[in-house]
């Protein structure tokens, strides 16, 4: 039985002017650790708006909770890719009329048209980088350019990795591994990737994704599966690890603001999304979070370190990445059903 160290919790920060002087509130959905709270205030100041945020810590938590009765207590969220056409199939988000975000055009041509949100109609760009594991070079000196290093580890490793608590990702990675296709259909390769995920879990130690940083800088963990910004800030913090770039390919993400269907606070809703496509505001977010912008001219306002960190700078080797593909019903059910085994 794995010990599972994530605990949920729900946290509520309020940024801004008091109520007397607020012009009006608007209300977050956001994942941990994810912007900082001087940008949040330099909003509240330049409007008035008071600003509150909860946080969660997967996609999958975050549609499980709006479906679940927080629809209508938030305006806006933050999901991967693939969750915006999942919430958008859920009749969970508002359209952005033509002409209601006025920097509409600062969005980056390659991020406009995406197969998850054609044409922009539901979403912005937030952030957008890769999945893959981080392993301490004090534990483990060998090659870790393979995902056998989460499915099949060598024995100095077993029992020592931490596994992000999102079902999307971890499956998806499963199923590159394997060579399999997303959201396959046939029988015989779902239960291979069954069989190697609850083969798996016996070498993991935890599953965690607001500490996968935490549990690589204190050494609880010799391998984490982890977002490359926030391997980054791992290694920054003083852990000896290295991001690997796997042969069998590589998650990468973009993460997104929607505007939320019942959204209370609509308009200034959309005052947030339009600040948040300045180039300035946008790359205090990618300062903070050490991932990349989908915005025209954030350039000149990043660190300079950005470039050159290893976790944004693949090989020239690496393999393309893949976006987590939304299933079908019937194979979203036999994913659930994987995933829940492997939970337990």
């Amino acid at each position: 039985m794995l010990k599972k160290i994530l605990v949920v919790s729900a946290i509520v920060l309020t940024f801004g002017a008091s109520s007397g002087f607020a012009q009006g509130k608007l209300s977050i959905y956001h994942w941990f650790e994810y912007i900082p709270q001087e940008l949040l205030n330099k909003f509240s100041e330049e409007t008035g708006i008071e600003v509150t945020m909860d946080t969660y810590d997967s996609n999958e938590t975050l549609l499980a909770n709006l479906k679940g009765g927080k629809l209508g207590s938030f305006d806006v969220a933050v999901p991967g890719d693939y969750m915006v056409s999942i919430m958008n199939s859920e009749g969970l988000l508002d359209e952005i009329q033509p002409g209601e975000l006025s920097n509409m055009g600062n969005i980056q041509p390659q991020w406009m048209d995406v197969s998850f949100d054609p044409g922009r109609k539901y979403s912005i760009p937030y952030q957008w980088g890769s999945t893959s594991f981080s392993v301490s070079r004090d534990v483990f000196g060998g090659d870790i350019r393979t995902m056998g290093i989460i499915f099949d580890p060598p024995d100095e490793l077993k029992g020592k990795i931490n596994v992000l608590d999102s079902q999307g990702e971890v499956i998806a990675m499963a199923s590159l591994y394997l060579g399999i296709p997303q959201c396959t259909s046939d029988r015989d390769q779902l239960q291979a990737l069954d069989e190697l995920l609850q083969g798996a879990k016996e070498n993991w130690a935890s599953f965690n994704s607001d500490g996968a940083k935490d549990v690589l800088v204190s050494g609880d963990a010799a391998v984490g599966m982890i977002w490359n910004g926030f391997g980054a800030k791992a290694r920054a913090e003083g852990a000896n690890i290295e991001y690997s770039y796997p042969r069998e390919g590589l998650v990468v993400w973009m993460d997104n603001v929607v505007l939320l269907k019942d959204a209370p606070n609509r308009e200034n809703a959309l005052k947030f999304m339009d600040f948040l496509l300045e180039p300035e505001n946008i790359a205090a977010v990618t300062n903070y979070a050490r991932y990349s912008a989908g915005v025209e001219g954030v350039d000149v306002f990043l660190d300079a370190d950005l470039k050159s960190q290893p976790e944004s700078v693949p090989p020239a080797d690496a393999p393309a990445g893949s976006f987590v593909e939304p299933c079908d019903e019937e194979v979203q059910v036999v994913y659930n059903q994987i995933w829940t085994r492997v939970k337990q």
